[in-house]
């Protein structure tokens, strides 16, 4: 099955430390568990229009959580960090806020 760039890319990780590493040009997002790095980087490139240098992967486990009685679990999914060419234009989040 292919997997097109929309579906690959989920959302942007939004956190502190992910904001503090835009300034190195590096971008944090959550991506389909199936893809590999040089999927990853094709779609960046897509759908975001910029150069991509590197791409760093992460799984990351769901966490156990449990209400009473009832066990649940968090899904599983795996974060990619990427990394901008210096000479790349950079990825613009916030341009309507």
């Amino acid at each position: 099955m292919m997997l097109n760039s929309y579906d690959i890319i989920k959302r942007p990780v939004i956190t502190e430390k992910s904001m503090s590493a835009m300034a190195d040009r590096k971008y944090t997002f959550i991506v389909d568990i199936h893809a590999n790095k040089s999927q990853i980087k094709r779609a960046i490139e897509e759908v975001f229009g910029v150069k991509v240098e590197e791409v760093n992967t992460a799984r990351i486990m769901g966490k156990t959580k449990r209400v009473g009685v009832h066990v649940g679990k968090r899904p599983d999914y795996k974060k990619a960090v990427v990394t901008l060419t210096s000479d790349s234009k950079t990825i613009e989040f916030f341009e309507g806020m």
